[in-house]
């Protein structure tokens, strides 16, 4: 049995069954719809809020999670203030997820780099590659005992392992000591196979030992997750779908077989005896049952991310957040590693 059950319910409270409660305090940044806050609270922790600068973004945190405090603002002006309350001065974590598009090995990387561009957080000109250095800005304003620093993979790949050894080396002279680790969801009881990288830092003067993040959880396949069926596919999708053949991945495969130019490599497949691919947050992108002519239900992704059943997404589309969000089940693993290896020793 998992200790943190990717089915469950905000009304059933906090912690997780068979978790105590230990207060440790938490504070995020890009807290998004609160797949972090989440994981720290089923894993014991008091969290008391965060920084999100999508103004109807922080408006559901709010109402899902009743932080004690809420800063509705770029990270950059969060850094800038100098009106701070003492709480966030005396962490125990710090958590982060800068917004990692322009490290996705999917994306336009490079060629994103360093450029403004107006971006759905907040819909403001912003760049993004250079928000993880602002990050550890703020890591180091607010000195927590430990810190987490959530990315895609891609920051410890190609030329953006540049990034990650900045990262390292800035908050090595800033007095932490640093490990990396790049995690799979699939393998700690989230039905999803979601690669994650976690730069997770204590004070040097805590004198810890190394974290030891294993886990070997039963991967939890798509077949599993019984419910119902989402909303038909279009028609004209259906011409295509009714062209697959099995071990065909997504649309773009059916296309190239049959002569077309490849396109709609974000539509795609998914098998009962496989766990999901990652859910993303890209507007268009589909995800479309093998099995059935059918998009994934609410429910289903909701599973899936290890989101509540009973989440309040009010207008925001569920798959975009959850896309955006680390699984709060995943979370949940790695806060409760930090807490008894690091923090109960504290």
């Amino acid at each position: 049995m998992h200790k943190f059950n990717y089915k469950w319910y905000l009304k059933n409270g906090y912690p997780a069954n068979g978790i105590e409660y230990h207060g440790r305090k938490v504070f995020g940044t890009f807290i998004c719809g609160g797949g972090s806050t989440m994981g720290y609270k089923l894993s014991g922790y008091e969290h008391l809020g965060g920084v999100e600068i999508d103004k109807e973004v922080a408006k559901v945190y709010k109402d899902n999670h009743h932080p004690k405090y809420l800063y509705n603002e770029d990270i950059r002006e969060f850094n800038k203030r100098d009106d701070l309350p003492d709480d966030l001065y005396n962490l125990d974590l710090l958590d982060g997820s800068p917004p990692c598009s322009t490290f996705s090995m999917a994306g336009n990387r490079e060629k994103a780099w360093g450029k403004s561009k107006q971006f759905r957080e907040g819909q403001v000109n912003q760049t993004l590659d250079d928000l993880v250095f602002v990050y550890c800005d703020t890591i180091i304003k607010l000195q927590p005992k430990v810190f987490l620093l959530e990315n895609v993979k891609g920051i410890i790949q190609g030329n953006a392992k540049v990034y990650s050894k900045k990262i390292v080396s800035k908050m090595e002279l800033a007095g932490y000591t640093v490990q990396v680790f790049c995690l799979n969801a699939a393998s700690m009881g989230v039905p999803q196979k979601r690669e994650r990288v976690f730069f997770i830092g204590h004070k040097n003067e805590l004198k810890l030992s190394k974290l030891k993040l294993e886990f070997n959880e039963k991967p939890i396949l798509f077949g599993e997750i019984q419910c119902p069926l989402g909303k038909e596919i279009s028609d004209n999708d259906k011409k295509i779908y009714n062209l697959k053949k099995q071990g065909d991945k997504d649309f773009a495969q059916i296309l190239i077989r049959i002569g077309k130019k490849r396109s709609l490599w974000d539509s795609k497949l998914i098998y009962k005896t496989e766990v999901l691919n990652t859910i993303t947050s890209t507007s268009g992108a589909k995800l479309i049952e093998f099995d059935n002519p059918n998009h994934l239900s609410d429910i289903k992704l909701m599973q899936c991310g290890s989101y509540p059943l009973d989440y309040n997404f009010k207008a925001i589309e569920p798959k975009y957040l959850i896309g955006m969000s680390v699984p709060p089940v995943m979370t949940a693993q790695i806060a409760h590693k930090i807490y008894e290896q690091w923090l109960s020793k504290i």
